[in-house]
């Protein structure tokens, strides 16, 4: 299916299953909405499962911008937050992981009146300084290399490198001993490898949203209930915002890996 409102000009593909509570899923990079194959068929006993492809992502729109204006998170969660009012969700149980979670989470933060609950994996807030090791330092050249003109001149429109990059990320940060199925690396390869695909995905890394150490707004004062400081998500029907953000409730500037 395929959104009918564009938002900037940019309309996402997804797929919906289920019927019950709404349940948005948002998958990472470098994938699509079918990184959530094995999920849906369970999720969707219970609940209307929403799987979007982010902009520039699987069969979602894939235009030419500039990615700090039309890539970065706030521009995707303009996006998933039109797809919500469009099919009429009202509050989701708003699920991501990898980039997807930094998206949800701009999302709550944009449009908590769109969001009853969060369920995402890492990048987290609070995780600690394990990321400023130097062996998982290491681990994010990338980041820099998407900034560069070089993967549009040595990966985008050439399907076997399209095939080589996604299968040392799926292989190398997944689980142990796990490698892609064939099949479902095809299906990557079919919606990265046309010319301006694989550019189009790493947009959100040359948007400056994928840095391991994200500019976090200040947050404003803390609400008042009497003589008790509550921190500002209290009152929004969001997740308890004491384990996401700590014991204090204060917002962590600990470094996050996406």
């Amino acid at each position: 299916m395929r959104q009918q409102a564009a938002i900037d000009g940019f309309q996402l593909a997804y797929e919906r299953t289920g019927s019950g509570p709404a349940v948005l899923l948002l998958h990472g990079w470098p994938g699509d909405r079918t990184d959530y194959r094995a999920v849906v068929p369970l999720v969707s006993r219970a609940a209307d499962v929403i799987v979007p492809d982010l902009r520039g992502f699987g069969e979602s729109d894939k235009h030419p911008a500039d990615p700090a204006r039309q890539y970065n998170a706030a521009a995707q969660a303009r996006s998933v937050a039109g797809l919500i009012g469009e099919l009429g969700l009202g509050q989701v149980v708003l699920v991501g992981y990898d980039i997807g979670s930094r998206i949800a989470q701009a999302v709550a933060r944009d449009r908590p009146d769109l969001v009853r609950a969060l369920v995402i994996a890492p990048p987290l807030p609070g995780i600690g300084d394990r990321i400023l090791a130097p062996q998982a330092q290491r681990e994010f050249w990338y980041q820099a290399f998407h900034n560069l003109g070089l993967p549009a001149e040595l990966v985008d429109g050439q399907p076997d490198a399209v095939r080589a990059y996604l299968r040392h990320f799926w292989s190398h940060w997944s689980g142990p001993a796990y490698e892609p199925d064939d099949e479902h690396l095809d299906h990557l390869v079919s919606v990265y490898g046309p010319p301006g695909a694989f550019t189009a995905s790493i947009a959100w890394y040359r948007a400056g949203a994928g840095r391991s150490r994200p500019r976090w707004p200040k947050r404003p004062p803390p609400h008042r209930t009497g003589s008790r400081r509550l921190p500002p998500c209290c009152g929004r029907n969001t997740t308890r915002c004491s384990r996401a953000n700590g014991p204090t409730g204060s917002a962590s500037s600990s470094p996050i890996r996406v």
